[in-house]
């Protein structure tokens, strides 16, 4: 039985209590980081500013120094996919993103933000890119493009969902039929899953973000 089963009773969706989880989690972990900062970081402060300072890297090697007013967005994506992937390695605990649809709310979140980035930074002219380099392809480039820009979130979505939720069947069955050693090695897998597919989901994300803010011909 799940911890967080009970919930189910009272109308509330699995991984909905175990999103809740993680964002207590993580808010736990924001206020052990932050309630005694030091110059010189020591203990749990430094742990998380290794984390943070490693995102804001990636961020920085990915979109450059104008994609650091989207940092609280893909920091915050990448905390939570993370936690949320290993929050399933534990016996009894389910990974919310483990489930499409809280995958599908991430990637429409990044979906709907990168056109309004794009709209932003190049006004109408935004909408040319979806038209082809020239106006008689309109028609064969326009639905191309529209296909190529709604499959993102889905992507995003799916990724995420197979790999995790393939992970769990996997180690599950392996615990059924084997349970002594040999699900080991599938559970170092399984964590390096868990840190590979949340790097993905960044990275797509800012790929995202930043094609829209450039200036396409």
């Amino acid at each position: 039985m799940h911890s967080l089963s009970f919930l189910g009773h009272v109308g509330v969706p699995s991984q909905v209590a175990y999103m809740w989880l993680v964002m207590a989690i993580l808010a736990v972990c924001s206020f052990l980081a932050t309630r005694r900062l030091q110059m010189a970081p020591s203990g749990f402060q430094n742990f998380m500013e290794v984390i943070v300072e490693a995102f804001h890297n990636l961020l920085i090697d990915t979109m450059g120094p104008e994609g650091k007013r989207f940092f609280p967005l893909i920091a915050t994506l990448g905390l939570f996919i993370l936690t949320s992937n290993l929050l399933g390695l534990i016996p009894g605990f389910e990974s919310p993103t483990a489930n499409l649809n809280t995958n599908a709310a991430m990637a429409l979140v990044v979906f709907v933000l990168t056109h309004i980035v794009g709209v932003q930074v190049h006004g109408v002219k935004y909408i040319k890119q979806f038209l082809g380099p020239i106006w008689w392809l309109t028609p064969l480039m326009l639905p191309i493009e529209i296909v190529s820009h709604l499959s993102r979130p889905i992507s995003l979505s799916v990724r995420l969902f197979g790999n995790i939720e393939g992970g769990h069947i996997v180690l599950a069955v392996l615990f059924l039929l084997v349970p002594l050693l040999v699900p080991l090695p599938i559970l170092v897998l399984k964590l390096l899953i868990s840190f590979i597919q949340t790097l993905v989901f960044m990275l797509l994300s800012m790929m995202y973000i930043a094609g829209a803010m450039e200036e396409h011909h």
